[in-house]
């Protein structure tokens, strides 16, 4: 059974800094894309970041410059810094998992707050 576990989230000021990791348990036998999403109160969730197998990335416009995603396969295992927050970003994220044959597995969502 896979498992996505996250942590780092929590309550910062804006202006201020988060990592989130996200690490996966269990058999996974192919690990294609990663990345996160969030969803804020309200609205829709949101593709915030990803990042391919070779490591290339791709990130949403309003975070472009200001988080930065990345990968350890060896520990199958992903992160998110999020610097220079604004209340904004607030918001439940959420990492995945794509095993390359469409499927996604995804973590039960890490809250982040940024006051202002």
């Amino acid at each position: 059974q896979v498992q996505l576990v996250e942590s780092g989230g929590g309550l910062v000021q804006a202006g201020g800094s988060l990592r989130l990791s996200c690490a996966a348990s269990g058999t996974i036998f192919s690990i294609n894309a990663m990345g996160w999403y969030r969803q804020a109160p309200g609205k829709q969730r949101e593709l915030v970041a990803t990042i391919t197998s070779s490591g290339s990335t791709n990130y949403a416009d309003s975070v472009k410059g200001r988080f930065t995603i990345s990968r350890d396969n060896a520990k199958k295992s992903q992160y998110l810094q999020m610097n220079s927050l604004k209340p904004e970003d607030t918001a439940v994220y959420y990492c995945y998992v794509n095993n390359g044959q469409g499927y996604n597995y995804w973590g039960q969502g890490t809250q982040v707050t940024v006051s202002s």
